[in-house]
């Protein structure tokens, strides 16, 4: 076969594929494709997840569509950010921080509001405070852009004595609590950093160095 023949073969290809991506693209209705394009700009949801959602809902009943919509708008119109522990919230302050029956002498400091559900999972009942984000200067990302400095007003008072540093184990969030401890450690007040180790249920001979290293840093008497 002629080289003159393959790239015509190639070129006709070429434009078959061009066609049938356009066909496609154009058989699928205008509204159903923004509904697509507007779940994959949520993180985590990929093309394929987006279409999944989407033709879930265009075959689900009109008003579970409805009720999709009314808490996603309800959502943005009633929650707020509390603007003395900076977690998100219906009322400011928040219900965390005007509820007498927490230990109010503790604040656990988080990243993100996600966290606080985590932990509330536990038995702590203290307080918080989220910082919404780590240090990452790779992302230009530095004290001023988090509410760092916010939690200093919550310490003068002398009622809170200790102060648990949350943040994740990766190399922003030990930046992170590093630059904590040096804001807080001046006031004279307690500051820790949560445990690290191994989970439950997991066998020594999987874990990693570092792991291990950190379990036995961080050993008690049993």
């Amino acid at each position: 076969m002629s080289l003159i023949s393959i790239l015509s073969i190639t070129n006709h290809s070429s434009n078959f594929y061009t066609w049938l991506i356009h066909s496609l693209a154009m058989a699928v209705p205008k509204v159903v494709k923004e509904l697509i394009e507007a779940f994959e700009r949520l993180p985590g949801v990929g093309p394929k997840s987006a279409q999944r959602l989407t033709y879930y809902l265009l075959h689900a009943p009109k008003e579970e569509a409805e009720k999709l919509a009314a808490a996603a708008i309800a959502m943005k119109e009633k929650t707020v950010i509390c603007q003395t522990c900076f977690n998100i919230s219906e009322q400011n302050p928040c219900e965390f921080d005007t509820d007498p029956g927490r230990d109010h002498a503790t604040i656990l400091v988080v990243e993100d509001p996600l966290d606080v559900l985590a932990v509330e999972k536990t038995s702590y009942r203290g307080l918080y405070h989220i910082l919404h984000g780590s240090i990452s200067p790779l992302q230009n990302i530095g004290p001023d852009e988090l509410h760092m400095r916010e939690i200093l007003p919550r310490l003068r008072d002398g009622s809170v004595t200790e102060v648990i540093l949350a943040t994740n184990p990766t190399m922003e969030g030990e930046a992170t609590a590093m630059y904590m401890d040096r804001l807080i450690k001046p006031l004279g007040i307690k500051v820790t950093r949560i445990a690290r180790g191994l989970p439950v249920g997991g066998d020594l001979e999987y874990a990693d160095e570092t792991t291990l290293s950190k379990s036995l840093e961080g050993r008690k008497e049993y």
